[in-house]
């Protein structure tokens, strides 16, 4: 009963659309190339089961793995040792919505870089919102 102790905090959860087809975000957001182009450098393929890295800067390759693949609607992925992204695509006659999930957040946890869940999913919230921004220039141009 060990794991009830465990206090967890509530996914990163952001929806925004875009003025964009659902195919041009899909491939924005499950693909290499596209991922790079708003997020960070990786070697991503769409394939389940599929391990890459993204090359998370100053923090070095962070390791993934594809868990959920359903194109052109649903991709998910294993995004170090706690956390789980989800890109949902819907689409609106010529515009995408788009929702984006970070969750396995645990106010218990730390990330391999010996800082707090809580404080780091404060940052992760805020860059997120930037990142939506990047997303958005990238797939309207």
């Amino acid at each position: 009963m060990e794991q009830n102790k465990q206090e967890t905090l509530q996914a990163i959860k952001q929806t925004v659309v875009f003025n964009a087809p659902i195919q041009k975000v899909w491939n924005a957001v499950a693909t290499s190339e596209g991922i790079a182009a708003w997020f960070m450098p990786n070697d991503f393929k769409q394939e389940i089961g599929y391990e890459f890295h993204l090359e998370a800067g100053p923090f070095g390759k962070s390791p993934c793995k594809v868990t959920e693949l359903e194109p052109p609607s649903r991709l998910a992925f294993e995004w170090g040792k706690d956390w789980t992204l989800t890109f949902e695509l819907t689409d609106l006659e010529g515009k995408t919505e788009f929702t984006l999930i970070h969750s396995g957040w645990d106010a218990d946890k730390v990330t391999e870089f010996g800082q707090p869940h809580s404080a780091v999913r404060e940052v992760m919230s805020q860059g997120w919102e930037g990142l939506k921004k990047a997303l958005a220039a990238y797939v309207e141009a």
